[in-house]
Formats: C-alpha cells, structure tokens, sequence
C-alpha cells in the first residue's frame, strides 16, 4: 500500500513538471510564463520528495531538507527575479 502511494506521489509530481512547461509556448507575458513554471516545478519536487520520504523513511532528515530548501529556493527565487524586473523597467 505505501509503494502504491508513493508512486503517486511521485506521478503527480512528474505530471506537475509537465504541466508546468506547456505555458511556456502561449503568447501570455514572459513573468506569467516563469511565474507557471517555478510553481509547477516547485510543487512537483516536492511531491516527488514526499513519494520518496514515503519509499526511504530512514532518510527523513536529508528529504525533509530538501523539501523545504526547495520552498524557500523557488520562493526567494521569484522575489528576487520580480525586483529585478521591475528595477529595469524604472531605469529605462
């Protein structure tokens, strides 16, 4: 039973990567574009995070840090991404 959730978990994980790649060929704005992409690459990871927490319990310390390395990562990534766009449009 818990091999069968944690292939879930990992599934819906891939599926999210996925997902999140197909806005990338819309005519919507570059920021929505990135905005898709880093939530559905961050929620896949860590939904393949957790499918792996499920498969190695043993390793729960290093999958619990990666899980929220990744939260805080993709988070501090976008502000920094949307101050620095927004320095630029000031500047010009």
């Amino acid at each position: 039973m818990i091999d069968f959730i944690s292939y879930t978990f990992i599934g819906v994980g891939i599926f999210f990567w996925f997902w999140g790649t197909f806005p990338i060929l819309g005519n919507r704005s570059l920021f929505f574009k990135l905005h898709t992409l880093s939530v559905s690459d961050t929620l896949g990871s860590i939904n393949i995070m957790v499918g792996l927490l499920l498969k190695r319990p043993n390793e729960w310390p290093l999958l619990i840090l990666a899980i929220l390395s990744l939260a805080m990562w993709n988070t501090m990534l976008g502000y920094v991404l949307a101050y620095c766009s927004s320095r630029g449009r000031q500047n010009d």
